[in-house]
């Protein structure tokens, strides 16, 4: 085997070497909380610690209010955002996992005792008063009716659900996952409730930054999140969670 000595460079397979990662994100219930013990848990988490593995890194975690983990992102200054929709204005920015790995319902809460119903059309709601979360993308209908709408921004889902029982907008558009614990958090269960119409089913992924130096990391994130997808593991990991999964 003297002879392998002897093989050019450009034989061996390139080998990226391994580093630490930084995946950053914001408070997504059951895809990517803080404890107080300093933990960093939920779907999304046990996912990029499981491909960090597998593709030989070690991961860090940062938890930031949404507009600023996605600016880090776009910056270059994280490796990884965790759980992002995709929408038109982030591609440019952002190039998103091969596949999803959650799936959440977009509606609109409104208080328990207001009377109010919607039948889908927008053009209805234009003397109500809504809020919406600072950095979230809520689908083509809703972004696209949004200039015609009375609309206040929030920073938290539990500031958007303030606003709303203390009467401050008419509705809060979010999504169910996010915010039915914090509801049962808050003990407002009786204070707020859903409008029965779904407004959108959003698909949430991993992103990474829209540079060729992020190229290798994605294609290799993208290959172990297949194998997840495939062995049922991702499934499993859902149910563990509490998070519907596509």
């Amino acid at each position: 085997m003297f002879w392998l000595m002897f093989l050019p460079a450009w034989v061996w397979p390139a080998q990226a070497p391994a580093r630490e990662l930084l995946a950053v994100g914001a408070q997504f219930e059951r895809v990517f909380d803080y404890q107080a013990s300093g933990n960093y848990v939920g779907l999304g988490a046990e996912l990029v610690r499981i491909m960090a593995v597998r593709t030989g890194n070690t991961v860090r975690f940062r938890m930031v209010p949404w507009a600023r983990a996605q600016a880090m992102l776009a910056q270059g200054r994280a490796d990884i955002l965790i759980g992002p929709y995709k929408a038109p204005e982030r591609f440019a920015s952002m190039a998103f996992s091969e596949q999803p790995f959650y799936q959440d319902q977009i509606v609109f809460y409104t208080r328990q005792h207001p009377g109010l119903i919607w039948d889908g059309d927008y053009a209805t709601l234009k003397n109500r008063r809504l809020v919406m979360l600072n950095g979230w993308a809520y689908g083509t209908d809703l972004e696209r009716a949004r200039s015609t709408l009375q609309v206040s921004v929030a920073n938290s889902v539990e500031s958007g659900l303030k606003m709303l029982v203390h009467n401050h907008v008419d509705l809060f558009v979010s999504n169910r996952r996010n915010t039915e614990p914090v509801i049962a958090r808050l003990g407002l269960e009786r204070q707020v409730r859903i409008l029965p119409r779904v407004l959108e089913t959003q698909n949430g992924y991993f992103a990474f930054p829209r540079s060729p130096e992020f190229d290798r990391l994605r294609l290799q994130f993208d290959q172990e999140l297949t194998t997840l997808v495939d062995s049922g593991e991702l499934k499993r990991l859902g149910r563990r969670f509490d998070v519907t999964t596509p």
